[in-house]
């Protein structure tokens, strides 16, 4: 009987995340929500467990070729998935409608909102071990990870076109955790 209980509540675990955000206007996945609140941009779903196998994935719509803020929070007490507390890999599948071409995307880290992450904040895009293996785009050939003076991710050597779906991965270590921070996204367009 108990593990049948398990199996139906795995089940609804999983249809509640495959059907939306909750109530609170935030998407969970893995150890963390996921939310669209500062506007700008629309969330249209959130899956995965954090892993390397299993990122979170995070398809979203933007509007505008102007930089949008996710906020991202701990959902329940941090687990240890075989790497750091506070680290998680992380998949954005960003559809562009802004109805111009990006030839640059850029991710930066903010523990407090507006303030770039600096060194000693211990939030960064795995600053401590940097991998060029979890860094990965569909559409840009080449990134540029900058520690400092505040922890940027920027990808070039690429174009994503109006309605297309590039896809960026990386990994977020927090070697302080905290329980909400931000990751500020910046398509780049031409200048004319």
């Amino acid at each position: 009987m108990t593990r049948h209980l398990r199996i139906l509540a795995v089940l609804l675990t999983l249809s509640l995340i495959s059907a939306g955000p909750a109530d609170d206007g935030r998407w969970y996945a893995g150890d963390y929500s996921f939310s669209d609140e500062l506007g700008g941009f629309r969330i249209l779903s959130v899956t995965g467990s954090g892993t390397k196998t299993d990122p979170i994935e995070i398809n979203e719509e933007l509007d505008s070729a102007s930089p949008v803020t996710l906020v991202i929070r701990a959902a329940r007490p941090i687990q240890y998935h075989g790497f750091p507390e506070g680290a998680f890999h992380l998949r954005v599948v960003a559809l562009n409608k802004s109805g111009l071409a990006w030839i640059e995307f850029e991710f930066e880290l903010q523990e407090i909102l507006g303030k770039p992450s600096e060194f000693y904040d211990g939030l960064s895009f795995d600053q401590t071990n940097p991998n060029p293996n979890f860094i990965s785009s569909s559409r840009f050939a080449r990134f540029e990870n900058r520690f400092e003076s505040f922890d940027r991710l920027r990808f070039t050597s690429g174009h994503a076109d109006p309605l297309d779906r590039p896809a960026f991965g990386f990994f977020i270590t927090d070697v302080t955790p905290v329980p909400e921070f931000y990751l500020v996204q910046d398509p780049r367009v031409p200048f004319s």
